[in-house]
C-alpha cells in the first residue's frame, strides 16, 4: 500500500516558470528589482482589475503597508477579523495599534456585519472610532463587502481586504482584493499561487501605492547619495521570485478549478454522514477553496477533529485544525472581541469543530481516496464505540 506524505497545499509548479527565471539570470536581474517585478505587478494588476500593484517580500509586508498608507500609529484601533491567521494583526501591532476582534458568521465563515456594526456602534459611543478595518476572505471565501463598506462608509472608516487566502474569489463578478481601499494578496509556498515567499500590495490609489513603494525600497530619497529623511524597509520582492510569480499567475485559473474540483470530491464523499458539514460558499461569490474545510460534529459522530488528525498522521496525511481565533491566542487573549451574537462565538465553535483537509491543485484521486478512506474508517470505528457504550 502506497505510505507516501499527502501534504495539506504543497507548491504546484508548471512550466513558463522556469522561463521567467531563466530570463533573470541572463540578463543579472538578481536583484529585488528588474524587469520580472515590473511585469508582475502590472500583470497582476490587470488580472484583478485594480489600477496598480506593488510587488512586496510577504503578504504581511503588504498589510503593514496599508496600515501605515491609512496613518494607523500608537494607539490606534484597527477591527480585524478573528477568524484568521495570525499576520493579519502582527502589523497592527508593528505600528503600536490596538486590534479590535470581530467575530464571522456561520454561513460564510468571514467577518460578520452583524457584529462590526455592534462594534462600530460601542465605538462611536466612546469616541474610540477605528483608523481601518481588515476583512479576511478565509479559505478562500470573500466576505460580503456590500455590507461591510456600507457600515465602515456610515463611519468614514477605510477597508483593508486580507485576500492572502482568495486569489482567483469573485464577490458579484469583482476580484477579491479590489473591494476596499487596499486589499493583499500572499504567495508564500503553501497558497493558490507562489513565489516561494512574497506579496502584493493593490489599491486604485496609485499615489498611495508609490509612497508604499518607497517605504519598501528603504526609504531612499531621490540623490545620487544615500539619503533617508523617513523611515524606510525592505520589503521588495526579488526579481528571480518575481518571475516564479509570472509564470504561476498565468495558470491561476487553472489551480482554482483543480481546488474547487478537490472540495466537491470530498463533498459527495462525506455526503451520506450525518454530522459532518463542508464550509458553505456564499450566494453572491466564487470561493477558490483554497482548502476544503469542514466540521465534525462529535455529538453526532463520537468523532472530534482531534480523533480525525491523530488518524490521518499516522496514515502520514498532513491536516490542521481550522485557524485558532485571535482572540483566544495568549498574545491577544485581553484585546476586545465582538462575537457574531452576545453570548454566541461562531468562531470558536468553528475552531472546536473544524478540519482542514488536503486540498492541493496537484492532489491526486488516489491521494483523496487515501484521505477519504481514512477519515471515514474513522469515523465508522468511533461511531461503534458509541454504540456499544450506550447499549
Amino acid at each position: 500500500m502506497n505510505n507516501s506524505r499527502i501534504y495539506l497545499s504543497p507548491p504546484h509548479l508548471g512550466t513558463r516558470e522556469r522561463e521567467y527565471v531563466d530570463l533573470a539570470f541572463r540578463t543579472n536581474w538578481i536583484a529585488p528589482l528588474g524587469p520580472n517585478v515590473d511585469q508582475f505587478e502590472r500583470e497582476l494588476a490587470e488580472k484583478v482589475g485594480a489600477k496598480g500593484a506593488v510587488a512586496l517580500s510577504s503578504g504581511t509586508a503588504a498589510i503593514h503597508m496599508a496600515l501605515k498608507l491609512l496613518g494607523v500609529g500608537r494607539g490606534d484601533r484597527v477591527f480585524v477579523s478573528s477568524l484568521t491567521f495570525i499576520a493579519s494583526v502582527n502589523p497592527v501591532l508593528y505600528e503600536g495599534g490596538v486590534p479590535v476582534f470581530i467575530d464571522c458568521d456561520a454561513e460564510t465563515w468571514t467577518m460578520s456585519p452583524q457584529a462590526l456594526e455592534r462594534a462600530f456602534e460601542e465605538a462611536h459611543r466612546n469616541k474610540q472610532l477605528p483608523r481601518a478595518v481588515i476583512v479576511v476572505h478565509l479559505y478562500g471565501q470573500n466576505a460580503d463587502m456590500d455590507a461591510i463598506n456600507e457600515i465602515c462608509a456610515k463611519y468614514r472608516v477605510p477597508v483593508i481586504e486580507d485576500a492572502a487566502e482568495s486569489l482567483g474569489t469573485t464577490y458579484k463578478g469583482k476580484s477579491s482584493g479590489t473591494h476596499g481601499k487596499f486589499g493583499i494578496y500572499s504567495f508564500n509556498g503553501n497558497k493558490i499561487i507562489t513565489t516561494s515567499g512574497g506579496g502584493m500590495l493593490v489599491s486604485d490609489d496609485t499615489a498611495a501605492l508609490s509612497k508604499a513603494r518607497f517605504w519598501a525600497t528603504q526609504a531612499r530619497e531621490p540623490q545620487p547619495h544615500y539619503e533617508h529623511a523617513e523611515l524606510g524597509y525592505n520589503y521588495r520582492l526579488s526579481n528571480v521570485l518575481a518571475g516564479i510569480g509570472r509564470g504561476q499567475l498565468e495558470l491561476l485559473d487553472d489551480r482554482v478549478a483543480a481546488r474547487r474540483a478537490v472540495f466537491d470530491r470530498y463533498k459527495r464523499a462525506f455526503a451520506d454522514i450525518e454530522g459532518i458539514n463542508m464550509m458553505p460558499e456564499a450566494e453572491y461569490g466564487y470561493a477558490t477553496r483554497w482548502l476544503t474545510t469542514m466540521t465534525i460534529d462529535p455529538i453526532t459522530t463520537g468523532c472530534t477533529p482531534a480523533d480525525l488528525l491523530e488518524r490521518l498522521t499516522e496514515a502520514n496525511i498532513e491536516a490542521r485544525p481550522v485557524w485558532k481565533p485571535m482572540h483566544r491566542q495568549p498574545l491577544l487573549q485581553y484585546y476586545p472581541y465582538f462575537p457574531h451574537e452576545p453570548g454566541s462565538s461562531v468562531s470558536d465553535t468553528l475552531f472546536e469543530q473544524g478540519i482542514c483537509l488536503p486540498s492541493g491543485s496537484s492532489l491526486t484521486w488516489d491521494e483523496q481516496d487515501r484521505v477519504i478512506t481514512c477519515i471515514k474508517q474513522t469515523i465508522q470505528m468511533k461511531s461503534r464505540r458509541m454504540s456499544h457504550e450506550s447499549a
